[in-house]
């Protein structure tokens, strides 16, 4: 789906089911009736074809104007670079933990982007603190920077007065999530830091928080700025995706083959609020 859509194309995309699962790839932690549930949202045809356009102006499309729209419960988000601007140079990081070769071998191996956490894990201990104190690092620096996403109050306010539940799922520490809700006054809940584990691309933070609110995966939304880690996370759950991809960069050729592709794209915030008006039944 981050592929530009050609104007001769869009008829066939426009009938293409998005969603990646097959019956065999439901998560395995969930209870029987949640898997059954899920299996019957795999059933009717998808019309999840949100298309990035060929103008500046966004525009949505549907493979059937009878369709009938997915009940919605609550939307989870990322935080790091969607919630708020990015401000992290995540490639200086990596390339401060690993090392200028050893960065370059793991990203051209790596189409999707870089699991730092995961290779840190596989490290002797001595050599697993000071990496963790490089990230805590650049994570200080992206605190002292916190801005909030454009469109993030509008829409969380939008979803306020639709009365849909609203969550939060980050790579990042606690402390960062706590400065999030101090400084711009917005709460999200729950809002599940590095401290849970495992955390994303696992499913298990989704899960649990589809849990915590007591509904079907596949009534949540999950938006976030990073294929490998947001929209995996959210997919291995069942639950619906949507990629926040404000440059176009996956739009690039590399990730054309990714395994995970999300069943919406948005450039930004603001482009959530009619994504979610047309898609889906907001019906508190």
């Amino acid at each position: 789906m981050g592929e530009k859509a050609k104007t001769s194309g869009l008829a066939s995309l426009l009938t293409t089911p998005l969603m990646s699962h097959s019956i065999h790839s439901l998560p395995h932690q969930l209870k029987p009736q949640t898997q059954k549930h899920m299996l019957k949202s795999h059933l009717p045809p998808l019309t999840r074809a949100f298309l990035k356009p060929l103008s500046k102006t966004m525009s949505f499309h549907h493979s059937s104007s009878n369709s009938v729209k997915s009940l919605l419960k609550g939307v989870v988000f990322d935080m790091d670079g969607t919630l708020t601007v990015p401000v992290i140079d995540f490639t200086a990081m990596y390339k401060a933990v690993l090392g200028e070769d050893q960065y370059t071998k793991i990203k051209s191996n790596s189409p999707s982007g870089i699991d730092i956490l995961h290779h840190i894990e596989q490290w002797s201990p001595d050599k697993q603190q000071k990496a963790y104190e490089v990230i805590a690092d650049f994570e200080q620096q992206g605190m002292d920077r916190l801005q909030i996403m454009p469109g993030a109050a509008e829409l969380c306010g939008f979803l306020n007065s639709r009365n849909i539940r609203r969550g939060l799922i980050t790579r990042n520490v606690k402390s960062a999530v706590d400065l999030f809700h101090e400084r711009f006054g917005m709460s999200f809940s729950p809002a599940l830091s590095r401290e849970f584990r495992p955390y994303k691309p696992d499913p298990a933070p989704l899960l649990h928080i589809c849990s915590t609110w007591e509904v079907e995966p596949h009534e949540v939304l999950m938006i976030g700025d990073s294929l490998k880690d947001d929209v995996a996370c959210g997919k291995r759950a069942g639950a619906v995706t949507c990629l926040l991809d404000e440059t176009g960069r996956y739009d690039s050729p590399e990730y054309a083959n990714v395994e995970l592709k999300p069943d919406y794209k948005v450039s930004s915030l603001a482009q959530v609020h009619s994504l979610l008006e047309s898609n889906f039944d907001l019906t508190p």
